[in-house]
C-alpha cells in the first residue's frame, strides 16, 4: 500500500535529519538522549517555553524554526504531562500531533522517543509511527485543483529514533496492517456513489485474495436461492445489483470454529419509497462503513498472519426509488423463513443485516458474532459522536469489547435489550414489522436483530455516529474515519487469537 509518510527506525543516538521532534514532562524535563542531541539549545527551549506558556501539558507543543545551536531547521516539543497520568491511546495522539506539523511537501522529520526515564517501550514508540500515518491520511484522489492555502497531501520521511530499531520494526509490521486496515475502510466509506456501488465494492472486497484470504461473493441468483428476500427486497429499486460477500482467513486450528464480523453494506441510501429529506442526503455514501469496516478488519488480520479463523460477511445493495422498489406494506420473508412486513422503507439495513447474520450463523457456526451498522440517527441522538452503542447477548462479549474499546480509543456504550421492546415491532400481518417507531428506535433496531442470530452470542454495534462527519481528532481529519478496525482489531488479539 503507497503511502504519504514513510516510517523507518533508528538507534536512539541517531542524528537528527529535518524537523526534530522531541518530548517533556510538566516541568519540561527531557530523557538523557534528548539532552544530549538538544545540547546549547534546551536553554532555547526554556526562554521559548516561557515566551509561550509551554509547561509540558499533554498535548501541549511548542514550535521554535530555525533553533540556534542546532542543525535541524525546526525542533518541535511535544508536552506528554505527568507520567503517572499516561496512557497507550495518548502515543497515537503525539504521533497525530507530529503529523501535524508536517507540510504537504517533501520532508524530513526524526522523533526521539524517549520519555524523561528513558526511551519509550516499543509499544509506545509503535503507537507513535501508527499516528502519524493515521493522521497524515488525505481522500483528495479527485480534486484537480487545490485553493489557495488548501493542503495537499503530507509527504515525509520520518525516523523514530528508539531503544531497540529491530524490535519496533517487527512490532510495526503488524500495526502498520492495522493502520493498512483504517485507511481501507476510510477510503472506501470517502468514495462516491457512483464509483463504490455493490458489484464494485464486492470487487474491492475480492484484492483480499491476495493476501490468501478466501472470497466466496454471492450474486442476486444465488441469494435468490437461499431465499434471502429481506436483503434483497432493499435493492430491487436499483439498477445496481446486489451483493454479498463472505471473506474467510483461516490462521488459527484446523477446524476450530471461527469469529464473525459482519458490515452493513447499503452503498448510496435515499431511504426508498419513504425518501429521506434532500438535506445532507449526500452523506448517505457513508451508510456502508460497517462493511466498510469489516473489510478493513479482515486486511488486517490476514495481513499480520493473525492466528485465528475469522468469517467477515457483508450485505451490498442500493436503497434506490424506483418503479419496481419496495413499499411501505409489502411482506418480505427473510432466509431465516421468518417473514416482515416493511413500514418504513428506509429502515433498511436491518434487513440486509437480517439475512446476512442469519446465513452466518447457520453455515459457519461461529464462536460470535459482531454485526456494524451505520443503523439510527437515534444512536447519534443518544450517544454523539464519541461512542457507538453497543448491544449484545453476551455479557462476556459486551464486557470485552467496552475493554477492547477503551483500549483502542474506539469507544462503545452498551444500551439495553429485553423482551419488552418485542412488542413494539410485532406486526398484526407478519412475524414482526422492520421498525417500531420513533421511541427507543436504536434498541429496537437491535432489538429486531437479534431475532436473526439464532441464539449465537452476539453484539450489535451501532456506528451511525462514529463512522462518518464525526469530529476530526489527533489521529483522524477525515470524514470517513475507519471506526471499528482497530476496536475489533485489538477484540481479536486480546481474546481469541492463539498465542
Amino acid at each position: 500500500m503507497s503511502d504519504a509518510i514513510k516510517v523507518g527506525f533508528v538507534p536512539l543516538a541517531s542524528a537528527a535529519r529535518g524537523i526534530l521532534v522531541v518530548f517533556c514532562d510538566e516541568g519540561l524535563k527531557v530523557g538523557p538522549a534528548t539532552a544530549k542531541a538538544l545540547g546549547g539549545a534546551s536553554e532555547l527551549v526554556k526562554r521559548a517555553a516561557a515566551a509561550g506558556s509551554f509547561k509540558g501539558k499533554s498535548g501541549a507543543a511548542l514550535d521554535i524554526l530555525a533553533p540556534e545551536g542546532l542543525k535541524a531547521e525546526r525542533l518541535i516539543v511535544i508536552g506528554t504531562g505527568k507520567a503517572s497520568s499516561l496512557k497507550g491511546n495518548d502515543f497515537l495522539k503525539f504521533g497525530g500531533m507530529a503529523a501535524s506539523k508536517l507540510k504537504a511537501v517533501s520532508q524530513s522529520m526524526t522523533i526521539l522517543a524517549e520519555l524523561p526515564d528513558g526511551a519509550m517501550s516499543g509499544e509506545q514508540a509503535v503507537a507513535i509511527a501508527s499516528g502519524l500515518r493515521l493522521r497524515a491520511y488525505k481522500f483528495d484522489r479527485y480534486k484537480t485543483k487545490k485553493k489557495d492555502g488548501e493542503e495537499g497531501a503530507l509527504r515525509a520521511d520520518v525516523s523514530l529514533a528508539v531503544g531497540d530499531a529491530a524490535a519496533a520494526k517487527k512490532a510495526f509490521a503488524s500495526a502498520g496492517a492495522v493502520v493498512d486496515g483504517v485507511i481501507i475502510a476510510r477510503d472506501l466509506v470517502n468514495e462516491p456513489p457512483n464509483v463504490l456501488f455493490p458489484e464494485e465494492f464486492a470487487r474491492r472486497a475480492g484484492q483480499l485474495r491476495k493476501l490468501g484470504v478466501r472470497i466466496e461473493v454471492l450474486d442476486v441468483k444465488a441469494m435468490q436461492k437461499l431465499g434471502m428476500g429481506a436483503l434483497l427486497g432493499v435493492g430491487q429499486g436499483s439498477a445496481r445489483p446486489s451483493r454479498t460477500v463472505i471473506m474467510r482467513w483461516d490462521g488459527g486450528k484446523k477446524g476450530e470454529a471461527p469469529v464473525a464480523f459482519v458490515g452493513k453494506g447499503v452503498c448510496f441510501d435515499t431511504g426508498g419509497i419513504s425518501i429521506k429529506p434532500a438535506g445532507s442526503m449526500e452523506d448517505m455514501k457513508g451508510d456502508m462503513g460497517g462493511a466498510a469496516c469489516v473489510v478493513g478488519l479482515m486486511h488486517a488480520l490476514a495481513a499480520r498472519k493473525a492466528k485465528v479463523n475469522v468469517v467477515g460477511a457483508i450485505g451490498l445493495v442500493e436503497n434506490m426509488p424506483d418503479g419496481n422498489a419496495q413499499r411501505p406494506g409489502d411482506i418480505v420473508t427473510s432466509m431465516s423463513g421468518q417473514t416482515i412486513e416493511i413500514i418504513n422503507t428506509d429502515a433498511e439495513g436491518r434487513l440486509v443485516l437480517a439475512d446476512v447474520l442469519w446465513y452466518v450463523a447457520k453455515k459457519t457456526k461461529p464462536k460470535f458474532m459482531v454485526d456494524l451498522a451505520t443503523l439510527t440517527g437515534a444512536i447519534v441522538v443518544a450517544l454523539g459522536t464519541d461512542h457507538a452503542g453497543m448491544f449484545s447477548n453476551n455479557d462476556e462479549l459486551a464486557e470485552r469489547l467496552l475493554a477492547a474499546g477503551i483500549e483502542s480509543g474506539e469507544k462503545v456504550w452498551r444500551l439495553p435489550l429485553g423482551p419488552e421492546y418485542d412488542k413494539l415491532i410485532d406486526s398484526q400481518f407478519a412475524d414482526m414489522k422492520n421498525t417500531g417507531g420513533r421511541h427507543g428506535g436504536s434498541i429496537t433496531a437491535a432489538q429486531f436483530l437479534q431475532r436473526f442470530v439464532d441464539g449465537t452470542p452476539w453484539a450489535h454495534l451501532d456506528i451511525a455516529g462514529t463512522a462518518m462527519g464525526a469530529p476530526k481528532t489527533d489521529i483522524n481529519q477525515s470524514w470517513g474515519s475507519g471506526y471499528g478496525v482497530r476496536l475489533l482489531d485489538r477484540l481479536v488479539a486480546d481474546h481469541y487469537e492463539r498465542k
